[in-house]
Protein backbone atom coordinates (compact mmCIF):
# COMPACT_ATOMS: atom_id res chain seq x y z
CA UNK A 1 0.00 0.00 0.00
CA UNK A 2 1.12 3.51 -0.64
CA UNK A 3 0.81 6.64 1.09
CA UNK A 4 0.60 8.50 -1.94
CA UNK A 5 -2.79 11.23 -1.86
CA UNK A 6 -4.87 10.45 -4.79
CA UNK A 7 -7.40 12.42 -6.61
CA UNK A 8 -9.69 9.46 -8.23
CA UNK A 9 -11.43 7.17 -6.87
CA UNK A 10 -12.72 4.24 -9.13
CA UNK A 11 -16.61 4.20 -9.66
CA UNK A 12 -19.07 1.81 -8.33
CA UNK A 13 -17.55 2.31 -4.58
CA UNK A 14 -20.57 2.31 -2.10
CA UNK A 15 -20.15 5.29 0.55
CA UNK A 16 -22.83 4.45 2.76
CA UNK A 17 -26.88 5.12 2.34
CA UNK A 18 -28.28 8.86 1.23
CA UNK A 19 -29.10 8.86 5.63
CA UNK A 20 -25.50 9.02 6.52
CA UNK A 21 -25.43 12.79 4.92
CA UNK A 22 -27.89 15.10 6.70
CA UNK A 23 -29.73 17.46 3.96
CA UNK A 24 -27.78 20.61 3.81
CA UNK A 25 -24.77 19.21 5.43
CA UNK A 26 -21.81 17.56 4.61
CA UNK A 27 -19.49 14.86 5.05
CA UNK A 28 -15.94 14.18 4.79
CA UNK A 29 -14.68 10.39 3.11
CA UNK A 30 -11.17 8.60 3.39
CA UNK A 31 -10.57 6.11 0.82
CA UNK A 32 -7.54 3.48 1.17
CA UNK A 33 -6.93 1.84 -1.49
CA UNK A 34 -3.82 -0.03 -3.04
CA UNK A 35 -2.49 2.90 -4.72
CA UNK A 36 -2.88 5.62 -2.00
CA UNK A 37 -5.34 7.27 0.11
CA UNK A 38 -7.84 9.24 -1.34
CA UNK A 39 -9.33 12.40 0.43
CA UNK A 40 -13.17 14.03 -0.32
CA UNK A 41 -16.15 15.21 0.96
CA UNK A 42 -20.07 14.83 -0.17
CA UNK A 43 -22.54 17.71 0.52
CA UNK A 44 -26.43 16.61 0.29
CA UNK A 45 -29.44 18.58 -1.07
CA UNK A 46 -32.30 16.63 -1.01
CA UNK A 47 -31.66 13.63 -3.25
CA UNK A 48 -28.85 15.08 -4.85
CA UNK A 49 -25.26 14.75 -3.96
CA UNK A 50 -21.96 16.62 -4.98
CA UNK A 51 -18.87 15.30 -4.50
CA UNK A 52 -15.21 17.05 -4.19
CA UNK A 53 -11.92 16.39 -3.46
CA UNK A 54 -11.02 17.49 -0.52
CA UNK A 55 -7.91 19.99 -1.26
CA UNK A 56 -8.38 23.91 -1.05
CA UNK A 57 -6.96 25.03 -5.15
CA UNK A 58 -5.25 27.87 -3.32
CA UNK A 59 -2.64 26.50 -0.68
CA UNK A 60 -3.29 22.72 -1.53
CA UNK A 61 -4.89 22.31 1.99
CA UNK A 62 -7.83 19.96 3.15
CA UNK A 63 -10.73 22.48 3.30
CA UNK A 64 -12.09 21.95 6.80
CA UNK A 65 -10.32 22.64 10.16
CA UNK A 66 -12.88 20.50 11.94
CA UNK A 67 -14.33 17.02 10.93
CA UNK A 68 -17.38 17.75 8.05
CA UNK A 69 -17.23 21.66 8.55
CA UNK A 70 -17.27 22.18 4.98
CA UNK A 71 -19.78 24.20 4.84
CA UNK A 72 -20.39 28.29 5.24
CA UNK A 73 -23.09 28.83 8.29
CA UNK A 74 -25.63 28.83 6.25
CA UNK A 75 -25.25 25.81 4.66
CA UNK A 76 -25.49 27.34 1.04
CA UNK A 77 -22.10 27.33 0.42
CA UNK A 78 -18.60 25.51 1.00
CA UNK A 79 -15.69 27.62 2.60
CA UNK A 80 -12.15 26.63 3.08
CA UNK A 81 -11.06 26.98 6.37
CA UNK A 82 -7.89 28.36 6.32
CA UNK A 83 -7.90 31.04 4.24
CA UNK A 84 -12.16 32.10 3.59
CA UNK A 85 -12.00 30.71 0.33
CA UNK A 86 -15.82 30.78 -0.59
CA UNK A 87 -17.25 27.82 -3.05
CA UNK A 88 -20.34 27.36 -5.05
CA UNK A 89 -22.17 23.84 -3.73
CA UNK A 90 -23.04 22.75 -7.34
CA UNK A 91 -19.97 23.03 -9.41
CA UNK A 92 -16.91 23.92 -7.06
CA UNK A 93 -16.41 27.28 -8.70
CA UNK A 94 -14.68 29.79 -6.44
CA UNK A 95 -16.55 32.93 -5.55
CA UNK A 96 -14.56 34.54 -3.15
CA UNK A 97 -11.54 34.77 -1.26
CA UNK A 98 -7.91 33.80 -2.58
CA UNK A 99 -8.66 31.11 -5.34
CA UNK A 100 -11.01 33.42 -7.71
CA UNK A 101 -11.20 32.59 -11.06
CA UNK A 102 -10.55 28.24 -9.52
CA UNK A 103 -12.81 25.88 -8.85
CA UNK A 104 -12.90 22.69 -6.54
CA UNK A 105 -11.68 19.35 -8.12
CA UNK A 106 -15.15 17.19 -8.57
CA UNK A 107 -15.17 13.58 -7.55
CA UNK A 108 -18.12 12.20 -8.96
CA UNK A 109 -20.67 10.35 -6.42
CA UNK A 110 -24.40 9.57 -7.28
CA UNK A 111 -27.44 8.20 -5.29
CA UNK A 112 -28.38 4.26 -6.17
CA UNK A 113 -31.21 2.99 -4.35
CA UNK A 114 -30.50 5.17 -1.55
CA UNK A 115 -26.98 4.55 -1.04
CA UNK A 116 -24.04 7.12 -2.39
CA UNK A 117 -21.73 5.35 -4.55
CA UNK A 118 -18.67 6.86 -6.45
CA UNK A 119 -19.48 7.52 -10.06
Amino acid sequence: MSDERLTTTPAGIALGPLETIGDGAARNFVLQMRAGRFHGFVVRRGGTVHGYVDRCPHMGLPLAQELDAYLTPGGDRIACSWHGAIFAVEDGACLGGPCAGQRLTPWPVTVRDGTIVTA
